[in-house]
């Protein structure tokens, strides 16, 4: 028989790693979550099992079947469903007692202020090609004083950056305006989103086509990421603990059993980074193609 939904039962193993004072702040905090495709549903399921009570979130795009390996609301029988609409569910199927607002249409220019109003902590999990996206998201949430997290996938790794009121903005990190074509601005946000590169050795970089938006991502990387980032808006939420904020990064790759953690002064514009920007277009720059497995040809 169905048990009634208590909110202090369901989460009362959170006890002992968070004070009932803690959990109830929890219960009160609004976290907004722009995307959810590889990271962003994970990291809603996430949240909510640690009962965060108020959620907005935001995606205009449907399932299909090739986000099965990795996305949370992915399943068969969720293909050709809005992401918003199965993620809804079951956020409130975790967590009855949650309020979820929600975004078909995505993050835009008209609802981006909006979309962050009132809002506790903000969660990037928006695909890696939403460089546009991204610069009037995180404008807008520095403008009002909200924290975003932004831990993405990397082969199997997690890497993770915090951006902070009054610290170094997501448009001086970037540094976009290096860029002369969408490959520059691909490039140069994936050199910054994991500088250390630890998950290199093993990419086979036939895979990825940054042209067609395509490259590989395991499961595992996203339930890395979904820790981390969960990990990093406890603190913020709590304002307990330490926040490693840009221009500091990490990077976790359980492959190879290793993490980095450094500092990006200048981002970028490093002298550093400019080389490892210019091996990187080379590295990734299409130049042949290979056969994939239903019949077409992959750039790589």
């Amino acid at each position: 028989m169905a048990q009634k939904f208590d909110y202090a039962t369901a989460f009362s193993r959170n006890l002992g790693l968070v004070g009932p004072e803690e959990q109830e702040t929890l219960r009160k905090s609004r976290v907004a979550i722009a995307g959810l495709g590889g990271v962003g549903g994970v990291h809603l399921t996430t949240l909510a099992r640690m009962g965060i009570g108020r959620f907005r979130i935001a995606d205009f795009d449907h399932f299909e079947i090739h986000n099965i390996n990795r996305q949370a609301g992915a399943t068969a029988s969720s293909m050709g469903q809005s992401k918003v609409d199965v993620m809804v569910r079951v956020a409130l199927d975790i967590n009855p007692a949650a309020q979820v607002e929600c975004y078909p249409e995505g993050i835009t220019r008209e609802n981006v202020s909006r979309f962050l109003e009132e809002v506790d902590v903000a969660i990037d999990g928006l695909d890696f090609s939403a460089v546009d996206v991204r610069d009037y998201f995180y404008a807008e949430a520095y403008r009002k004083g909200i924290p975003v997290v932004a831990v993405g996938p990397v082969g199997c790794s997690a890497a993770s950056l915090v951006f902070v009121p009054g610290g170094m903005q997501w448009k001086d990190y970037f540094a976009m305006d290096l860029a002369k074509s969408d490959f520059e601005r691909y490039v140069l946000f994936i050199v910054g989103t994991a500088p250390a590169g630890l998950h290199m050795p093993y990419i086979d970089r036939r895979y990825v086509d940054l042209a067609a938006k395509r490259g590989p991502s395991l499961a595992l990387a996203v339930q890395l990421c979904s820790g981390m980032a969960a990990a990093e808006t406890l603190k913020l939420l709590l304002k307990r603990g330490r926040v490693l904020a840009v221009p500091i990064y990490q990077q976790f790759d359980a492959y190879r059993g290793r993490y980095a953690v450094g500092k990006l002064r200048w981002g970028n514009r490093g002298l550093i980074q400019r080389i490892k920007f210019l091996i990187a277009k080379r590295l990734l720059s299409p130049v042949h193609t290979i056969p994939p497995s239903n019949g077409g040809a992959v750039r790589v």
